[in-house]
């Protein structure tokens, strides 16, 4: 794979965290009180914005690349997922938590670099 591939690979991955990331908060909008129905359309609309560049992408990097070598890079999905909740949305994970994360994030690793 060459470094754009990895690249796109990885932003693939983002725009699908940046999407989930702002349904969250757009459900916890929901339950906020006042209810602000605009401030809970805005999210919505942007994390489905976001959740199809990354279905779109993901569909171009299908297109043009093998599976087997761009499908490890969706193991970075719950390595980025943890670390957007971390500092969007200032979620905590314990220590065998992290440790998972760590792992998954060795296992990518090795695997898209074979």
């Amino acid at each position: 794979m060459t470094l754009i591939a990895i690249l796109a690979a990885v932003g693939c991955q983002l725009f699908q965290v940046t999407g989930q990331v702002f349904l969250k908060h757009a459900m916890l909008a929901v339950d906020a009180a006042p209810r602000v129905w605009r401030r809970v359309a805005l999210f919505m609309v942007a994390g489905l914005t976001f959740l199809t560049f990354w279905f779109l992408m993901w569909i171009g990097l299908m297109q043009s690349w093998n599976l087997s070598a761009i499908y490890p890079f969706e193991g970075l999905c719950p390595v980025l997922m943890v670390l957007g909740a971390r500092v969007c949305l200032h979620e905590k994970l314990g220590a065998a938590g992290w440790l998972g994360v760590t792992l998954i994030a060795a296992g990518v690793m090795l695997v898209a670099g074979s």
